[in-house]
């Protein structure tokens, strides 16, 4: 039997073997390794920002909350109250009577602090009393006299040794009082006083309404305020009439009767007219409560039935008149009612003591909780909206309200909504205002609106242009010239958007504005001389032809361009004054009603589709052009021409691939910020025409983040708006691959 004998030199040859392939599978490993943590982490880092918006965005769904906080015996509990409320810190409660003595308690300590009693003129008692607007704390006080006094409800803040001391403070807005009514005592009395203004509406002993209005100078050299008095009578009006309300701007008053609203026009105390009579009927029910809601530009009525009504004008060919607008149901019977100061939230109790929470706009009921609050009677909202102050069973309960985000609800992003002030419900963005009691309005609409018509109109001026010159230069162009124009191409995605934005905005939109003809019709003439051209071109003799070097033919187009550019600026001028009286802007406007922006969705649409075209030719021309050459060689062996080959072989093979690239270039469309944020007027409007602007999803959230407070409704809607973005990339992204798979698998046996 043979023995083998391993040699030295095959054995070393052995060892050098193993040791590459040892290498080898350690960098296979390594890479596999990468490769696999890298795809997980990116796709944890997906994973978190969609759980990180979500997080944010939740709670502007959720609803409000209220709990007890705390609950003081009340004193003088032998008189009706007028109204109850609180400071902004909800540390210092108070009840007011309709005789006029205001008591003030802790709901820290849950002590009696101080009485505060009007000092009424000797011999006179309080026949009436009424408080201002929510958002004031003034009343008035109606005496037997016809004289009226007005109050007002102050907090003092101060800090003896570091301690925060609130001290209430009530104090006679005018110095004397005031006679309103020489015949006698005053009767459901309503008033409001601003702007050193004051309007009374009161009932005499004969149940006649009167209206007196005092206009308030100071005097230069004494500071001292005269009152100048305005005296009228209301005709008509209803004898018996609930809860009679005034707006605070002086302009109407609001009398409740026999299912009915009286709306008088008080602008002109001299001549007092009945605006609008409103029939309130709602059958097997009656009227229990008539509230003005804040901002004073609606009218709130509840019934029996637990049905409550809004009500606020609308325009009509007769002018302004009020109109129900919503309507609210299920709801408790109504035993008292409260309004927020500032925002469309109103809360309303039941004689069971089921509390109700309820935002106008969005039509939310945004809670709902029976509580042990026997024989209620008054209840008021705090300054801040955060606590709400309940009177029952001869205690004064606070409670704490958490109500963070009312006024947007899944129907008021994305459905039209009734805006106090429109004449008809709308998508609207506008989410500050100089005002307090302006209400935001939140519908994400308009901005969806707006980023798939600045998509669309990008993708209008790219993917032809992109396509075309990817066909040609991956199919035709010589490999010379190929070499020269696609990185020339490509080198285009470098340039930032931002200056891409600067020259749409301050070059190309007065540009255009200024040659809109000469624009349209070299939008018309380029493509027609630039065929026209290779048909003449493909007229020439062979010879004529081939003088021209193969690489250099494409050369040829470049001054029919020039040419066909430079034409059409030279007749604009002409063709302005011939078919537009010389002004194009005036006619598109003025003749045809289109409005027109000088930053508008054309100047988007060819600033964007600049960003776009290096997106999808890049991707485009590499899938063309790696289709294998033994199609195309065999398809043109078995006699098919040159563009038979391309539409019926190449394009078919590159199909998933061309796909993929519009839908790339769509959704880099879609998430463009800088150029419609400079390019655009950036007004949130929801039009098709080309010739006016809009507001996208991501101009929007780079406007408005910086100004919007963090945890607020409006910042938490913009993070909303940032994950729409997310879904909509994400959307267009998953459909791309979907669609790029099927037709891979389609023609793959091709």
């Amino acid at each position: 039997m043979e023995s083998q004998v391993s040699q030295p030199g095959s054995t070393a040859k052995n060892l050098l073997v193993d040791n590459y392939a040892t290498r080898r599978a350690f960098k296979d490993k390594a890479a596999q390794i990468g490769v696999t943590v890298g795809g997980t982490m990116v796709f944890v880092a997906l994973l978190l920002i969609f759980f990180y918006l979500l997080y944010v965005i939740k709670p502007i769904f959720d609803g409000a909350d209220i709990q007890p906080v705390t609950a003081v015996e009340l004193q003088h509990t032998e008189v009706a109250s007028l109204f109850v409320g609180s400071d902004e810190q909800n540390e210092v409660l108070f009840r007011v009577a309709v005789d006029g003595q205001i008591d003030f308690y802790s709901s820290v300590t849950n002590q009696h602090i101080s009485t505060y009693k009007a000092d009424l003129p000797l011999g006179t008692t309080v026949t009436s009393s009424a408080k201002s607007s929510p958002s004031e704390q003034r009343f008035a006080l109606g005496l037997s006299n016809g004289q009226v006094m007005v109050m007002g409800i102050d907090f003092v803040l101060t800090y003896p040794n570091n301690q925060r001391v609130i001290t209430p403070k009530v104090s006679q807005l005018v110095e004397q009082s005031l006679v309103i009514n020489p015949n006698g005592a005053i009767y459901n009395l309503v008033f409001d006083y601003s702007d050193g203004r004051m309007t009374f509406a009161f009932q005499n002993a004969q149940g006649v309404w009167m209206l007196n209005r005092q206009e308030g100078e100071e005097n230069m050299m004494t500071e001292e305020v005269e009152w100048t008095s305005y005296d009228a009578v209301i005709e008509d009006a209803p004898l018996k009439a609930l809860a009679p309300l005034m707006t605070p701007d002086h302009r109407q008053l609001i009398l409740s009767a026999e299912n009915k609203l009286y709306v008088y026009d008080i602008r002109d105390a001299e001549s007092i007219e009945l605006l609008q009579l409103i029939d309130i009927k709602n059958a097997n029910a009656t009227v229990t409560q008539v509230n003005l809601l804040a901002g004073a530009s609606s009218i709130l009525v509840s019934y029996n039935n637990g049905v409550i009504r809004q009500y606020f004008q609308v325009n009509s060919p007769n002018g302004r008149l009020y109109q129900q607008i919503r309507e609210f149901d299920d709801i408790a019977p109504v035993s008292a009612m409260a309004m927020e100061f500032y925002r469309k939230s109103f809360a309303v109790l039941s004689p069971e003591g089921e509390l109700t929470l309820l935002y106008t706009t969005s039509q939310r009921n945004l809670f709902d909780e029976k509580f042990n609050l026997p024989n209620p009677g008054v209840m008021a909202f705090s300054p801040r909206s955060n606590g709400l102050v309940i009177e029952s069973d001869k205690k004064l309960h606070l409670f704490g309200v958490e109500n963070s985000h009312p006024e947007v609800s899944w129907s008021a992003l994305w459905q039209k909504v009734w805006y106090e002030g429109y004449p008809e419900p709308k998508y609207v963005w506008q989410s500050t205002s100089g005002s307090d009691d302006f209400e935001a309005k939140l519908s994400l609409m308009p901005l969806a609106f707006g980023t798939m018509k600045a998509a669309l109109y990008a993708m209008l001026f790219a993917v032809p242009l992109a396509i075309a010159g990817a066909i040609y230069t991956a199919y035709f162009m010589t490999p010379k010239v190929r070499n020269v124009v696609k990185p020339t191409i490509e080198i285009m995605e470098a340039l930032p958007t931002v200056i891409l934005g600067f020259l749409a905005g301050l070059w190309l939109a007065p540009l255009i504005e200024d040659h809109l003809p000469g624009i349209m019709i070299l939008l018309i003439l380029l493509p027609i001389s630039i065929l026209l051209s290779a048909f003449c071109w493909s007229q020439l003799p062979g010879r004529w032809k081939q003088r021209l070097p193969e690489a250099y033919q494409e050369l040829m187009l470049v001054p029919v361009i020039v040419f066909i550019g430079w034409l059409s600026f030279a007749i604009s001028p002409s063709i302005e004054i011939w078919l537009f009286d010389g002004n194009t802007r005036q006619f598109i406007t003025n003749d045809l009603g289109i409005t027109f922006d000088q930053r508008n969705a054309l100047v988007v649409g060819i600033a964007m589709g600049f960003a776009v075209i290096p997106t999808i030719f890049s991707i485009a021309e590499d899938a063309i052009f790696s289709v294998p050459r033994h199609l195309s060689n065999g398809s043109l062996a078995l006699g098919a021409t040159n563009w038979q080959t391309l539409t019926r072989v190449v394009l078919l093979t590159a199909s998933p691939g061309i796909f993929s690239a519009i839908m790339m270039g769509l959704g880099r469309a879609v998430g463009e910020t800088m150029i419609v944020l400079m390019a655009t007027g950036n007004t949130a409007i929801m039009e098709w025409s080309v010739f006016e602007g809009m507001r996208t999803l991501a101009a929007n959230i780079a406007v408005e983040m910086p100004e919007s407070a963090i945890g607020s409704s409006h910042y938490r809607v913009l993070f909303l708006a940032a994950f729409v973005l997310f879904v909509f990339t994400f959307f267009f992204n998953t459909i791309a691959e979907v669609v790029r798979q099927r037709l891979r698998d389609r023609y793959s046996s091709l």
